[in-house]
C-alpha cells in the first residue's frame, strides 16, 4: 500500500540515469503502442515516449465498463496536453464468461483482451512494439495479468529501466506532470470479491459510488461491492473522522443507498490496494500467476 503522504525529493543522480536509460530503450524500440490507463506509471511512459518518438508513439486508451469514467476523461485530457497521438478503443472483457465469473485470475482475461487489441492496432499501423506501464514494484504483487503480458510479448520500458514507484513520481514531478502524486487505482472489477459475478450494471454502480466519493473530496479510498446490497468503504485512516462525524456520514449513506446498497460499512483496517487478494494463500497466488485455467 502506498503511503498517504508522498514525499517527492529532487531527482537523484541514479534516477537521472534511469531516465536516460528509459529514453535509450524507447529509441531502440523505434515505434510503440502503449496501453494508457491514465495512472501515473503509464502517464510518465506516454509523456517520455512522445518526447522521444513523436508520432511514432501511440497511446491506446481502452474504454469499457471496468474503466472508471473519470479516469478515462483524465487520460484523454492528459494525452491531449502532451501532444501525444492517441486512439480510443472499446475493450470487451465483460463479454467473456470467464471474466464475468470473476475467478482469482480474472486480471489475466482482462489483460489478454487489452493486449490483443493493442497487438492488432500495432500490426495495422506498422508499429514495432506494444508496451505497458509495469514497474519494479509490480513484481512483488499478485498480478496474474503478467502472464498475458508475457504471452503477447509486451515490453515494459519503465521496468526495463529499473523504475520504482518513487522513481516514477520523481520523474513526473521533474517533468511538470500535474498528477505526479495521483493515488494508485485499479480497474473497477477489483472491487468485487472473487467468485462474485461481475455485471455491467454493478460496475456502473461502483463507478458512480466512487465518483461520489471523489466529489466529497476523498482521494485515498475504495468502494468494495459485496453481495449486491453491501458497500464496504475503505478510506485512509486520517479520513475516518471525516467519514464518521457530522453531515458527511449521512451524505455518504444516502448517496450509496440511492445507488441500491442497503448496508453501508466502514472497513476499520482502512484503505489499501488489493484487499480482495487477502483471501488468497501464497500458494494460490503462485499457481494463478503461472497458468490461466
Amino acid at each position: 500500500m502506498e503511503n498517504r503522504e508522498i514525499q517527492i525529493p529532487r531527482m537523484s543522480e541514479e534516477q537521472l540515469k534511469k531516465y536516460d536509460r528509459l529514453r535509450d530503450i524507447l529509441r531502440e524500440l523505434r515505434s510503440v503502442a502503449i496501453g494508457f490507463s491514465g495512472g501515473i506509471d503509464s502517464t510518465v511512459l506516454v509523456r517520455v515516449a512522445t518526447d522521444v518518438l513523436g508520432e511514432n508513439a501511440l497511446a491506446v486508451i481502452g474504454r469499457s465498463e471496468t474503466y472508471p469514467s473519470r479516469e478515462f476523461e483524465e487520460a484523454v485530457a492528459m494525452a491531449t496536453s502532451f501532444g501525444s497521438r492517441f486512439k480510443v478503443i472499446a475493450t470487451e472483457e465483460t463479454d467473456n464468461i470467464k471474466f464475468q465469473e470473476n475467478p482469482a485470475n480474472r486480471c489475466y482475461f482482462c489483460k489478454t483482451e487489452l493486449f490483443g487489441k493493442l497487438g492488432s492496432i500495432a500490426r495495422e499501423e506498422g508499429i514495432a512494439w506494444i508496451a505497458d506501464g509495469t514497474i519494479a514494484d509490480d513484481l512483488g504483487d499478485f498480478r496474474p495479468g503478467m502472464l498475458a503480458k508475457d504471452e503477447q510479448h509486451v515490453r515494459s520500458p519503465l521496468l526495463e529501466a529499473g523504475f520504482t514507484k518513487s522513481d516514477v513520481r520523481s520523474l513526473a514531478f521533474h517533468l511538470g506532470i500535474p498528477n505526479w502524486d495521483k493515488p494508485s487505482f485499479a480497474c473497477l472489477a477489483s472491487r468485487f470479491p472473487y467468485g462474485h459475478g461481475i455485471t455491467r450494471e454493478n460496475l456502473t454502480r461502483v463507478d458512480q459510488a466512487e465518483s461520489m466519493m471523489r466529489d466529497f473530496g476523498f482521494r485515498f479510498f475504495r468502494v468494495r461491492h459485496h453481495d449486491d446490497k453491501t458497500a464496504r468503504l475503505e478510506v485512509g485512516e486520517p479520513d475516518f473522522d471525516k467519514v464518521l462525524v457530522g453531515e458527511m456520514r449521512q451524505r455518504i449513506v444516502e448517496g450509496l443507498k440511492e445507488l441500491g446498497y442497503v448496508y453501508v460499512t466502514l472497513d476499520l483496517q482502512g484503505y489499501r490496494t488489493g484487499s480482495m487478494n487477502e483471501v488468497l494463500s501464497g500458494i494460490e497466488k503462485q499457481q494463478l500467476s503461472r497458468k490461466s485455467d
